[in-house]
């Protein structure tokens, strides 16, 4: 596997490494038209009750941000301020909670307006993918995909982002990338995604959204 930076993953003395890369067998090439990956967006139906949050949980909203490039599509990440009380450093894409009244759709927008200054007016809403929750933070987030017709300008506009960074989605596809671990706690039991990068890794709820862009894409 790739180095993944400095990231300090909190895994438990049990966990296991599961020896399957979904993309394996699978031909990739269609992560590196934006064309293609849109149509398959578009096409998919979120399931409807896991857009739902609990009562308990914070209704948030994450944009998925892809354009094309020379590299193929490539997706907007952030990696989070160490200063931040849940998820420090780890990558996210921009978001946040809802605001009162607020769509998923006007967060994940305006979000991504305050955390890395992209235009709202910029993006192109192509899909929202199935919700999931967070254990940390207590969050019920929805992602928003979004397609941009040229790279936007992008940088950290305030304390929560200390990065801001592309990554083609072709790469996340090597096999020297992907990797998934099985957690077990007393309480619960997880099957965990990686991404291992030169210089950072993307795991968590960011990687299984990131996964299901992919699959969606290449099994169309």
């Amino acid at each position: 596997m790739r180095s993944g930076g400095a990231q300090n993953i909190p895994r438990p003395d049990s966990a296991r490494l599961i020896d399957d890369n979904p993309f394996k067998d699978l031909d990739t090439s269609s992560l590196d038209s934006l064309d293609l990956v849109s149509r398959a967006l578009v096409e998919f139906r979120p399931d409807r009750q896991s857009q739902v949050p609990q009562a308990a949980a914070r209704a948030s909203a994450v944009l998925i941000g892809l354009f094309q490039s020379a590299r193929g599509v490539e997706v907007i990440l952030t990696r989070r301020s160490h200063q931040l009380t849940n998820h420090r450093g780890e990558i996210s894409f921009p978001g946040g909670r809802l605001d009162d009244g607020e769509t998923v759709i006007d967060a994940a927008l305006r979000e991504t307006h305050e955390e890395i200054g992209i235009s709202p007016d910029e993006a192109e809403i192509i899909s929202e993918l199935n919700g999931m929750a967070t254990v940390v933070s207590n969050s019920h987030i929805v992602p928003v995909v979004a397609k941009y017709k040229f790279i936007p300008k992008m940088h950290p506009m305030n304390s929560e982002v200390d990065r801001v960074f592309t990554v083609p989605l072709r790469e996340l596809a090597r096999a020297d990338t992907y990797s998934q671990e099985y957690w077990v706690f007393p309480d619960r039991e997880f099957q965990i995604n990686f991404f291992y990068l030169d210089d950072e890794t993307i795991w968590g709820a960011t990687a299984r959204m990131l996964l299901q862009v992919m699959m969606l894409t290449v099994n169309r």
